[in-house]
Formats: structure tokens, sequence, C-alpha cells
């Protein structure tokens, strides 16, 4: 089944997307809109991503001298070129209200058309941080800093980074060593926001430096020194500033003098290679303004609460990265496919063995090749349910009812952490059994697989790792609010369950599911017995890989709620029940004993 009937299915059959148009903010849109907007970026990510996405991958962005004693950035221009059609598009601005130049577009079919430029090209990407910069500054910025940054934005003259890591902090943020001081007297008073000088390093900030738009915008986590110059502990101390590239005015234009923010280098990574990753240097003086040292930020907020506004687009990050991983998933399962399809290798086995008089028949015939591409399906449609579920649930929050947006929202806190890192693992094996399916070519560089995996790969590490996002589930988002969100969640897989039970061929699915959750619910408990969280951490990633699989089962029981017919789904929907949903035994094993195997294992016995 080719991609696009899969996701209008998934987006209107089963979503049933146009419904949303009942609502006040969505009133002007209906399916035909819906389809324009995924024919447009449909279109945009055939003709200006897919056929570059080898030479963003092979020509890296190159950094030269800018001819003021620092560095600048040189990409191709297929990159310049995507980067004008996605802006133009209005994609930007899709979800906004129409006074600001937006569509308000349901973000349900925004994430959708998103997944086509995952598809084509993640390394030239979209506008994932820009979107989350802007919409950011649109909850917690103020007026002017909404019309002069977020607006500029989104008509994409402007770009947006978020600069959180440090070199020597990682993703510990509690260690942030960029400090912001007041920038003179009368520094309350700028109409941009109290203006600081922040100096300090920061590492891995994707996007930091290009010439694709007139400015960028860094959204920069920094600490304000207390009265005796030192900074706060851990991050109550962290405040977030607008520290743009260039400096501006009131009336959005650039004033001519470039602020103090300094490319010091590239990463140079093993995928996402067309997307510039920087260290950069706030304040050291290469770019002095008004003869000193000292980037110019202003506060976002107030100060202290840094890292509340931060969440904001770090949650949306999440998702757009859960995207991403699964838009190279599917790309190296389509690639796989096509391969599978035209490659001759082999005979089949008979009663008397392999007759070599006979023709070979094509792989996709042999029986472990069709397991390697269920494997892959069952993965990656799986994986763009619950990511486009997730997107249902954002439109939710917004526009619903006072308590299904309530609902939407302790949803969205158990279902993020999963939705960011169970496609970036999961979609990773997708990625690696479509290189087993190719044999040896498939790790050559003629064929297009290998980079899908080399692009899955950093997927695991971005936006928060493995371990940080299993920590959050186990140790905050199914104890919060006294577990009302884990508890909202099984409401809501027991639904599917009943509806499913009395259909006889899912009947099977159902009971092995509602095992599934009860499993999951007890070691929860399990993992807290003791109330100390060393003991029900310990094994926190076992634990997020159980859940992760216990709600892919829930999404494909559901889908499969609404049409059980269609031979593809169902058959990858019993390769996940039968081969992938018994594994959750074995992690929640250790999770229910507490097992102390890893975290009691001293240093010196590696």
């Amino acid at each position: 089944m080719a991609f696009r009937s899969t996701l209008d299915f998934l987006l209107y059959d089963w979503l049933q997307a146009p419904r949303l148009s009942e609502r006040e903010r969505f009133a002007e849109h209906s399916r035909e809109t819906f389809d324009a907007v995924l024919d447009t970026c449909e279109r945009i990510a055939r003709d200006k991503y897919a056929p570059f996405n080898r030479l963003v991958d092979t020509e890296e962005p190159r950094a030269v001298d800018d001819g003021q004693g620092g560095l600048k950035v040189v990409q191709p221009q297929a990159t310049h070129d995507a980067w004008r059609a996605y802006a133009e598009s209005g994609m930007l601005s899709a979800a906004q209200d129409y006074d600001i130049g937006g569509m308000q577009l349901p973000y349900t079919v925004e994430a959708a058309a998103g997944t086509f430029f995952a598809l084509a090209s993640v390394s030239i990407g979209g506008g994932l941080l820009t979107i989350g910069n802007a919409n950011l500054l649109m909850a917690h910025g103020t007026a002017m800093q909404k019309q002069v940054f977020a607006l500029n934005e989104f008509n994409g003259r402007w770009s947006g980074t978020m600069a959180l890591s440090e070199p020597q902090a990682g993703s510990s943020l509690s260690d942030v060593a960029t400090r912001a001081v007041p920038d003179g007297d009368g520094f309350e008073g700028d109409p941009l926001g109290p203006r600081y000088r922040l100096k300090g390093n920061k590492m891995w900030i994707s996007a930091g430096e290009h010439d694709l738009a007139e400015n960028i915008v860094h959204l920069v986590l920094a600490k304000i020194p207390d009265a005796e110059g030192k900074l706060v502990p851990g991050t109550r101390g962290i405040s977030l500033f607008i520290v743009p590239k260039k400096l501006v005015d009131v009336e959005s234009r650039l004033t001519g003098e470039r602020n103090d923010v300094a490319l010091a280098g590239l990463n140079h990574k093993l995928g996402w290679r067309g997307t510039t990753n920087t260290l950069l240097n706030f304040g050291e003086g290469r770019y002095p303004v008004n003869g000193k040292a000292g980037a110019v930020g202003y506060l976002v907020g107030k100060p202290g609460e840094g890292l509340r506004c931060m969440f904001h687009m770090m949650n949306e990050a999440r998702i757009g990265i859960g995207l991403a991983a699964t838009g190279l998933g599917l790309a190296g399962y389509y690639a796989s496919l096509e391969y599978a399809r035209g490659r001759p290798q082999g005979r089949p086995v008979g009663p008397a063995g392999k007759d070599p008089s006979q023709p070979q028949v094509r792989i996709v015939e042999h029986a472990d090749v069709k397991r390697m591409l269920l494997a892959q399906k069952s993965y990656c449609e799986g994986a763009l349910a619950l990511l486009l579920y997730c997107a249902r649930l954002v439109d939710e929050q917004h526009t619903g009812t006072p308590e299904a947006a309530d609902d939407a929202r302790l949803l969205l806190e158990v279902l993020t952490p999963i939705a960011k890192s169970w496609p970036s693992e999961n979609l990773l094996e997708a990625n690696s059994l479509a290189i087993q399916i190719h044999g040896g070519y498939g790790y050559t560089r003629d064929f297009p697989v290998e980079q899908y995996w080399r692009d899955q790969r950093l997927n695991m590490i971005h936006e928060g790792t493995h371990g940080i996002q299993a920590a959050d589930l186990l140790g905050r988002k199914v104890v919060m609010e006294g577990g009302k969100g884990l508890s909202l969640l099984a409401a809501r897989v027991n639904a599917t369950i009943e509806r499913a039970i009395h259909v006889p061929e899912l009947a099977e699915h159902a009971n092995a599911l509602g095992s599934a959750l009860q499993k999951v619910g007890a070691a929860t408990q399990s993992a807290w017995a003791t109330a100390q969280p060393g003991d029900a951490l310990a094994n926190a990633v076992p634990y997020m890989q159980a859940f992760g699989h216990m709600v892919i089962a829930w999404m494909w029981l559901d889908v499969l709620c609404v049409d059980a017919k269609d031979e593809g789904r169902a058959r990858a929907a019993r390769y996940f029940f039968h081969y992938e949903l018994p594994k959750i035994g074995a992690w929640l094993r250790v999770v229910e004993t507490r097992d102390r195997t890893c975290a009691d294992m001293p240093e010196d016995a590696f």
C-alpha cells in the first residue's frame, strides 16, 4: 500500500480529522482543504527534497571565513531552494491565527503533512525548530516579542533554534554555566524585553549558523547571578533569553549590527548531515556590541522560569523527532520492499530440497525476507498511528471542552516519552532490517538504506536520550497527579479492548492486549513498592520498552477496529501481537523484581 493511502486512512477513516471542522477554530476547513495541504507538501517534498537527499549527505555544510575574523556556513543551493519552498508554502505558520498570516490548520493535519518531508529528506529538514521557537514565544513572550520575533519566524524571514546543552553539561541542564547579567542602567525598560548580556558556550545547536534566512533567533538558557555574583545551583536559577544573531529594532528591521554570537565550529555527524550542528560562543567579544563583549539577549517570561518555558518547545520537538524517526523508518521500508520485489536470488525448498534447474525466485518470496518486511511494516505504521494520535490530542487540548482538554493534556504527558523514544529505537531496527534485505548492497552508498540508518541513529539522542525519557516516564509521568494519566490511558486501552473483543478475528489480540496492560500496571506498582526512586528507576528503560510495545499494540488494535479486512494491516498487526508483544514479559520481569544487576555493578568490575 502506498504511503499516501496509508496516511489518508489513518487521518480520515481512523482519526476522523474532517470532524475537527465542526469546531469554531477550524470551521473554514474541510477534507478538501486538508487534501490541498497534503498535496502541496507531498509535491514540495518530491521536487525539492527527495532528489537532493544524497547530495546534502555528501556535501556537508562547511565553515569558511566570514571576512570579519569569524566563521560562516556554506551549504548546497538545494538546501536554500528547499527552505524557500517550505517557507513560501505557509507551513511555518500553518497552525496560527488567520490575522497573523496563519491557516488555523489542525495540528493533526500539520503533523501528517510533515511526514512527507521526513520521508524525502530528514537531513534537509523542515521548520521543526523554527516553528517550536515561535510557538514558545507566542505562549510566553511579550506582545512585542511576538510581533518582532515570532511573526518573522512564521513568515520564514528568520529562523529559530533552541540553545540548551553546553560542552561540560550535556543533558544535565542544572549544570548550565552560561551567565546573563543586566545590560546597564535602564535594562528593564527595553521594548524588546529586559536586556541582558550573555557569556557562555552552547553545544549541539542544530541550525545554529547558516544563511538560509535573514536572521537566526536563538532561544538560550542561562543563569542570572545573585547579588554576590554566584549562579544559583540546580534548575531553579535558569532563565530564558532571545538572542538574535543580528540585532533588530521594534519595527523588525536589522540595525546593521551583528550580535556577539560566534560560530566556534561545526560538529561532523553520522547522519542528518544536511543540517548544521554547531558549537556557539556567546559573548566572547568576537563581535562586540557597542564596543564591549557580551551577546545581547532579551528575557522571556520571569527570571528563574526558563526551563518551564522551554519545556513548551521541548515537548513539541519530541513529537517532531518521533515523526522524523517514523518517516525514516518508512523510507527504509519502502526502499527494501521495492528491492525485494525486484531481486531474484535463491530457490524454494521442496520435499527433495532445492532444484537448481528451476529459475531463481525474487527474495520477497522467502519467508525470512517476509518476516523482515512485516517487522518494518508493523513498526512503521504502528509508530505513524501513535504520532498522529498524539497530534490529535494536541488539537483536543487546544480546542476541546475543558474536561476533554485536560484529559488530552494528561494523555500527552504519559505518551510523549513513548512518541519520541519508541520510534527512535524500533525504527532504527527497521532501518537495520532494510539494510539486511539488501544484503551486501545495503551497506554501500549505491543504495539509500545505509543513509537512512545513519540519519536514524541520531534520533535516540535527539531531544533527550532513552534513559532520560524512561526516567521521565516511570519517575514522573505515570505517578503524577496520583497516577491519573496512567489510569486515563488504561481506560482508553480498555475501551478499545471492549470494542475488539466482540469481533471474532480480533478477540485474540484483545485478550493479549488486556494481559499486557495488566502486566504494565502491576510492574508500575512493583517498581515503586519501596518508594525509593533508586529502586524504581534502575530499570526504567526496560519499563519504557515494555510500555511502548503495549501502546503500539493498542494503536494496532484500535486501527483494526475501524478496518480489520485490509490484509496488509491485519497481517502487520498479527505480526506485532505474535512476535513483538510477548517480549514485554522479559522487560517487565526486571522491573517487577527491582533487579539491581546494573545499578549495583562496581565500576572496577567492568
